[in-house]
């Protein structure tokens, strides 16, 4: 009974995931023209913006490999927390406290080792998946 149930449901979580996903994609590419429209008037780009920008397009590339795969790589929202933290340390360089320079970067490389580990871990799953594949045909 409960699994009918949950069957009966999945198709809730299927359909709001698409469309809070949708509606992330949109907002994101809005925020991105209002952020572009903005330098055009400033006729002034600095390296924050573009950073910025570069985080517009790792949401928007994230959102993408959810409609192509239904699932989100692990290691792109650590991308963009990398992107973030790097367009803040641009930001607030010149005034901000050198230790909390050096926490942001520590947290930099943090991440960094962690999209490290993910991505082997999901070579490692692919393998297997492949292995098992090859099993199966065999068998």
């Amino acid at each position: 009974m409960r699994k009918k149930l949950d069957r009966g449901l999945h198709w809730t979580t299927f359909y709001s995931e698409k469309l809070l996903l949708a509606v992330i994609g949109g907002l994101t590419m809005f925020a991105a023209i209002l952020d572009v429209y903005e330098l055009i008037l400033a006729m002034k780009v600095e390296l924050g913006d573009l950073f910025l920008l570069f985080i517009y397009a790792e949401i928007l590339g994230m959102v993408g490999a959810f409609y192509i795969s239904s699932r989100i790589p692990v290691t792109l929202p650590i991308i963009i927390a990398m992107t973030a933290l790097c367009r803040l340390i641009v930001l607030h360089s010149k005034e901000a406290d050198p230790w909390m320079l050096m926490a942001e970067a520590g947290a930099i490389l943090l991440l960094s080792g962690a999209a490290y580990i993910m991505s082997l871990k999901d070579k490692l799953s692919l393998e297997k998946k492949k292995l098992r594949d090859t099993e199966d045909e065999v068998v």
